[in-house]
């Protein structure tokens, strides 16, 4: 890990990040990920447990609430937390998942075509928004729309964004910009991470000036005092981003999958998330 420690600090930080870190990463995930297949095939039972693959921007608000099921249930809740389009390629390839929450219809569409989630348990569970953060907290927000000059405004400051081909947040966030005609001027200088929790750390960090994030991270960093939120996209600027939830097929704990769904949908959790910065599906 010395060497993704060095990429940060170098002068070359978007390619060797790029090229270091996220291969650091991968090869740490493929790795975890060959370490359970290898438990599984060895014979190891679960327990009456719950195994719930997330989106990462799901991490502050589900944290405490699968805590809280947890103890009013009984039954143990492991979330795993990453990149939604990783999240469901993991589950293609055979990963003991119950329960998968995406931050996009797209990867639960992909699931549900290769019939690997549960017909009839799909829902809709949050919306969100798409937001520009800033490390410097004292920035004055700004609107945005196809008269910006964003490229102006980042100055010779980075902007941070997940995997834009791939992951959620990044794909929203290049569909808006390329909607109100911006990406063209801005993208020599954005740096990609792994999920939007990563891209995040980079502006809370100070090594990205920016970033582009969901309306629930930039009400965490604000909160945190890591970064504060600039701008806001338009919600016709990109696809409405939407967190669907299905239980997983082939789940050995689809009954209690099923049941922690629901308590999802419930008022109180609801309301948590919606104080987090989410927007309550009806």
């Amino acid at each position: 890990m010395r060497a993704c420690l060095a990429a940060f600090r170098s002068d070359m930080f978007c390619q060797t990040y790029r090229q270091t870190y996220l291969g650091c990463r991968q090869m740490k995930r493929v790795w975890i990920a060959g370490l359970i297949a290898a438990v599984l095939q060895g014979g190891a039972a679960r327990a009456d447990g719950l195994t719930v693959f997330a989106a990462a921007s799901l991490k502050g608000a589900l944290d405490p609430v699968a805590a809280q099921w947890a103890t009013d249930s009984g039954h143990a809740v492991v979330v795993s937390y990453g990149p939604s389009s990783g999240l469901a390629k993991q589950i293609e390839a055979g990963a003991p998942a119950d329960l998968y929450l995406s931050a996009a219809e797209s990867w639960m569409d992909y699931l549900d075509k290769a019939a690997l989630i549960v017909p009839g348990s799909r829902v809709d569970l949050w919306g969100n928004d798409l937001a520009i953060v800033a490390h410097d907290t004292m920035m004055v927000p700004f609107a945005i729309d196809k008269d910006t000059d964003l490229a102006g405004i980042l100055g010779g400051e980075k902007l941070a964004m997940a995997l834009v081909d791939s992951v959620p947040a990044g794909q929203y966030g290049k569909e808006a910009l390329v909607t109100l005609g911006l990406w063209d001027s801005v993208a020599p200088q954005v740096v990609q991470a792994e999920d939007v929790r990563a891209a995040l750390a980079l502006v809370a960090a100070g090594e990205a000036g920016f970033g582009v994030v969901y309306g629930s991270d930039a009400k965490a960093a604000e909160q945190a005092g890591q970064a504060i939120e600039v701008a806001l996209f338009p919600a016709d600027s990109h696809t409405a981003i939407r967190y669907p939830g299905a239980v997983v097929a082939g789940s050995g704990n689809a009954a209690i999958a099923a049941e922690f769904l629901t308590y999802l949908r419930s008022a109180p959790v609801q309301a948590a998330f919606g104080q987090a910065g989410f927007q309550v599906m009806p």
